[in-house]
């Protein structure tokens, strides 16, 4: 076998060389009076998609840009770069005898990762490429660590949600979805303004966790030396402003449950509630229905989307369906022909569905877990399922046709919930012994069971008038609007597991 010669390889620095290296730059800038960081501010007049749209009127004429260096190529007195500011990226062209020597001797240390502010004028390159031809390239900031080679798939999830300030700095299509985020929750405003609703704020502090059946966050509150809980829901202090006579309020808000965390949920998430008095749950679904397929046609220009891997038709009109009739069919089982509980039980077991232990066996809980169980993961179209069983409905209105069931629906979309409505529950007697239901529950081991809320029975006894209520998924309803398979890829800054 022949001997292999040794072929000297060239060594790339290592992070700790270049960290050194570009402290280094900084300090040499620094003992020159050049001090990047203590440049205040940039005038810029243009961005990187203004030149591009007005191109042909711009051509020719002087320019101011800024952002962050995110490319360097080229030799000796010619270089091209890629600026990216707020609206994408643009090229430089630097050429040392277009601008001062010196100017351009520093700009040829400037590392990728750099914030710069560009003099000079709009012109069209050789090969066609709309670009800023530089006059003077001021530092703004330096950048002291070098930014990631593969950040790109997959692979580095992980890390982009951790730090999704160098997410978005090298992926910059993930800032489309936070841009249509941002336009989702303005149309929703705009919608709900446009019908007279007043947006409000409640607490975030409360000392009774109420309106939603969840484990919620504990704190302490020093100077009163109490324990508070972290809301896990807006709902029962919206109520109070119906019963004091604000007909129409809405908040958006933060929301806080003490709950594990997959592709659909998050510890802190954010929710619009909205109460509108005189109305009941079928004004709710018309303003669901308003609110998600008007945004679609807004913000997209279509009523069709892209969501886990479904075509999903947003076009108004969605499809209503009862509890019982959604049960009967896709399970085969009419619970509108059983009447004793333990009938009803028997048909779930026989189908292989279990009802919690903490649950009563009756009726209402074995159509809710066959529901639950069985029929949600079939829901693909948007869906409103209406009439849920009284004993997953706390707060919600009995039907006056059947008293084991309530006016409420939920919104599905590819089997997932994206908005919670009720005919609200008004008889304060009613509701006292719904909570004491729920207190049952609570000492039977489920600990995500309404707790009884004494002033919230007052106001109700004051008099609150018919409602319709609801609380519709900010989060899950831009993953329906982006086709994002994690709630992670919505929220700027989801909770993640410590490192250490």
């Amino acid at each position: 076998m022949s001997e292999e010669k040794n072929v000297p390889q060239r060594q790339e620095p290592s992070l700790s060389e270049l960290l050194k290296i570009r402290r280094g730059k900084l300090k040499e800038l620094q003992d020159a009076g050049q001090d990047p960081f203590q440049v205040t501010k940039f005038d810029w007049d243009h961005t990187s998609a203004q030149i591009k749209e007005q191109f042909d009127a711009l051509e020719g004429q002087a320019v101011k840009v800024a952002g962050r260096l995110m490319s360097k190529r080229g030799m000796g007195k010619v270089s091209f770069c890629d600026l990216q500011d707020r609206d994408g990226r643009i090229q430089l062209y630097a050429r040392q005898d277009e601008m001062d020597e010196a100017v351009y001797k520093k700009f040829k240390k400037y590392d990728i990762g750099d914030i710069v502010g560009v003099e000079g004028e709009v012109f069209r390159t050789q090969r066609g490429e709309m670009s800023v031809r530089a006059r003077n390239i001021i530092l703004l900031s330096k950048s002291l660590l070098p930014l990631p080679e593969k950040y790109h798939g997959l692979t580095d999830r992980e890390t982009r949600y951790r730090q999704r300030y160098v997410d978005l700095m090298v992926n910059p299509e993930v800032k489309r979805n936070f841009v249509i985020r941002s336009q989702f929750i303005k149309s929703m405003r705009e919608y709900l303004d446009n019908m007279g609703y007043i947006e409000v704020e409640t607490p975030v502090l409360n000392t009774i966790a109420g309106g939603a059946a969840a484990r919620p966050f504990v704190t302490h509150h020093n100077t009163l030396d109490i324990d508070m809980y972290m809301r896990i829901a807006t709902e029962l202090p919206l109520k109070r402003l119906i019963v004091g006579g604000m007909d129409r309020v809405y908040e958006i808000g933060r929301i806080f449950r003490n709950e594990g965390m997959d592709p659909k949920h998050n510890p802190e998430f954010t929710t619009v509630e909205l109460y509108q008095a005189y109305a009941d749950f079928h004004d709710m679904m018309d303003i669901a229905e308003g609110i998600i397929s008007g945004a679609a046609q807004k913000i997209l220009g279509t009523y069709q989307v892209e969501w886990q891997g479904e075509q999903i038709d947003l076009t108004p009109g969605w499809r209503r369906l009862t509890m019982v009739d959604a049960v009967k069919e896709y399970l085969g089982i009419d619970f509108g022909a059983i009447t004793d509980d333990a009938e009803a039980v028997a048909a779930a077991k026989a189908v292989g569905v279990e009802l919690a232990d903490a649950a009563e066996k009756t009726w209402g809980n074995a159509l809710y877990a066959c529901f639950d169980q069985r029929v949600e993961e079939k829901l693909i179209q948007p869906t409103f399922i209406t009439m849920y069983p009284v004993e997953v409905s706390p707060l919600t209105k009995r039907s006056p046709e059947d008293p084991r069931l309530t006016e409420r629906f939920e919104l599905f979309v590819c089997h997932s919930e994206l908005a919670n409505a009720y005919s609200e529950l008004n008889d304060p007697i009613d509701q006292r012994h719904r909570f004491e239901k729920q207190v049952e529950q609570r000492e039977r081991g489920d600990d995500e069971t309404e707790m009884l809320d004494e002033d919230f029975l007052t106001a109700l006894e004051y008099g609150m008038p018919p409602t319709g209520g609801m609380g519709m998924g900010i989060d899950r309803c831009v993953m329906l609007l982006t086709g994002a398979d994690s709630i992670r890829d919505v929220i700027l800054f989801p909770t993640m597991k410590p490192l250490d």
